[in-house]
């Protein structure tokens, strides 16, 4: 079992979010962040936090302040950079003259124009100090040597093409799985991917269990034309390619579409916002209702895996809009 992150830690982490520097986006100097790129060491804006994910995490780690756990490296590697000032100093320390930073209203194009050249073509970078051969030539202090130490493995030559708007951000928590199909002789060793436009994300694998309770969350940027996420579960082998236990697609238009309707959900009571009826079309067991949980927009659902004998899959989505 793995051991909750101490106090201490959770307050040097607020703590450190509580510089004045670090009350602004490090990227577009939007106001209270809630997102950080723990290998980076800034903290940024949902908007910028999109263009982060974007780059992979080879470049950006991105965590949410309030939303996700964090490991003691993560927090250490924090503090160790010291907030934005600092790691800006460093990523803007040759912005030419001239250049225009984008601010918290710039467009998308504008904004992921920046953070490119700001952290993966470091363009901005005292030339000495740029990522050559995927080593740092960065030694004049232990925090930014660690500070770089985040490009070493891979450098910055990857590049993703087809940048997209994101309009918000969606936790889906895989609940547990019910009646799994058989693939191994009396079991099998489940484990679900989810993906939405071109991100990916798999729950642990769980050994010998047709019946597993994963309680696993993730988060997932919304593109502006986002489309269903699509939703698989395998089984894991060790020695052949993994056995597909069947799949289902979710529409996200119900929960969305609901949540941008009504907006702020904090200033309304608990109360049911939308629904996506049960039909012969999808996978849906019930119909699942979009609700309003303590200021939170959420839809719970249970999904007949489709192609297979056997399996149900629960969930429960929750929106979190840009302003969060």
């Amino acid at each position: 079992m793995e051991l909750a992150r101490p106090a201490s830690s959770r307050r040097k982490l607020k703590d450190l979010l509580l510089q004045s520097d670090n009350r602004l986006c490090a990227d577009c100097n939007a106001p209270d962040p809630k997102w950080a790129s723990a290998n980076i060491g800034v903290f940024i804006c949902l908007k910028c936090c999109g263009v982060h994910r974007s780059l992979g995490t080879h470049i950006s780690k991105v965590l949410s302040v309030t939303l996700d756990d964090w490991s003691e490296d993560e927090i250490d590697a924090m503090m160790e950079v010291g907030g934005n000032a600092s790691a800006n100093s460093i990523y803007e320390a040759y912005i030419p003259e001239g250049y225009t930073k984008p601010g918290p209203d710039a467009g998308h194009e504008q904004r992921s124009k920046f953070i490119r050249s700001k952290y993966e073509l470091q363009e901005f970078l005292k030339p000495s100090l740029r990522i050559v051969s995927g080593k740092s030539s960065l030694q004049s202090s232990s925090a930014k040597s660690s500070f770089m130490d985040s490009f070493k493995s891979t450098g910055s030559s990857q590049r993703m093409e087809g940048m997209v708007e994101f309009i918000g951000m969606l936790k889906v928590k895989v609940i547990k799985g019910t009646n799994l199909a058989i693939r191994d002789i009396k079991s099998s060793d489940p484990y679900v991917v989810l993906s939405l436009g071109q991100q990916t994300v798999q729950t642990t694998i769980i050994r010998s269990n047709l019946n597993p309770v994963w309680n696993e969350e993730y988060m997932l940027s919304v593109p502006e034309h986002y489309g269903q996420m699509k939703l698989k579960v395998f089984d894991h082998d060790t020695f052949s390619a993994d056995d597909i236990m069947g799949e289902a697609d979710i529409d996200l238009q119900s929960l969305i579409t609901s949540a941008m309707a009504f907006g702020d959900a904090g200033m309304f009571g608990n109360m049911q916002i939308g629904k996506w009826l049960k039909s012969d079309d999808n996978a849906l067991i019930e119909d699942s209702t979009v609700n309003i949980v303590d200021g939170k927009v959420k839809q719970m659902m249970s999904l007949k895996l489709q192609d297979v004998e056997s399996g149900e899959l629960d969930l429960e989505l929750e929106w979190i809009p840009l302003e969060q």
